[in-house]
């Protein structure tokens, strides 16, 4: 019996970007797109592409929302995209070669390839960015972070597919930089609910490291003026995410 493929998102005011990650993954078994609430018109556009639309407006966070996704899919493997990436030519044919011949126990990674204003970044810690994404419905699924949620797969074999996940990942640089506030705010939401601390100390080594890491370590130079911004952008981000903790620290801030 054929290995059946369920491709799994969730989404929220995701209109503009659904038909070309639709139009990738058409291919698919099925298709499940979970919506949190959108006040565009991304369910109706959705469902009249094919795909499977349902809706629940109780947010918890990426982890919860990508479990209660996963939960709708009846195919034997998940495909967990988001609804700014998109199925290269090259990863359909990996993905169907493995749907030909699926390995038991195997979590597939697969190499994402980052866009930021203008280019699709090669160094910097945003390529081959692997993520694992192709999994058994039935074996594997993510955790419930709040934020930066991962699959719950630690003794999985991970196997590396050919072809790439293009992620459109920055568009517009003040959209881009509302979401990376609104991850940072998460990121520390969670932490703190978890007794982590932060000190002032770490807030600056932690935002010197980040911006190191992407221009240096990570190669980020090699991407030119994007390179320096994003060292730039993931040492704000770092900063806040540390910063608002800290602040939940001392009970300076209410958000948690």
């Amino acid at each position: 019996m054929p290995t059946r493929l369920s491709v799994v998102m969730i989404a929220k005011n995701a209109a503009e970007l659904l038909p070309e990650c639709l139009a990738s993954v058409r291919w698919a078994d099925e298709i499940i797109v979970l919506d949190s609430g959108s006040s565009d018109n991304t369910v109706e556009l959705a469902r009249s592409l094919g795909a499977q639309v349902h809706v629940n407006n109780d947010w918890q966070g990426y982890g919860v929302q990508r479990q209660r996704a996963q939960a709708l899919a009846t195919g034997d493997y998940i495909l967990m995209i988001d609804t700014d990436e998109r199925v290269t030519p090259e990863l359909e044919h990996s993905l169907r070669q493995v749907l030909a011949a699926p390995q038991a126990g195997a979590v597939y990674s697969i190499a994402r390839r980052n866009y930021f204003l203008g280019r699709f970044m090669r160094h910097s810690g945003w390529y081959p960015d692997r993520v694992l994404r192709l999994y058994e419905r039935e074996r594997w699924q993510y955790n419930g972070n709040l934020v930066h949620e991962s699959l719950e797969c630690r003794d999985a074999t991970i196997i590396e597919l050919k072809g790439d996940l293009r992620h459109l990942t920055c568009r517009d640089f003040a959209d881009f930089q509302q979401k990376q506030l609104a991850y940072a705010t998460a990121w520390a939401q969670e932490r703190y609910q978890k007794g982590k601390k932060a000190s002032l100390a770490g807030i600056f080594g932690h935002t010197l490291g980040a911006f190191v890491k992407t221009l240096l370590i990570r190669g980020g130079v090699l991407d030119g003026a994007q390179g320096w911004l994003l060292a730039v952008v993931n040492a704000q981000y770092t900063f806040n995410k540390y910063t608002e903790l800290w602040a939940l620290n001392r009970g300076f801030s209410k958000k948690a």
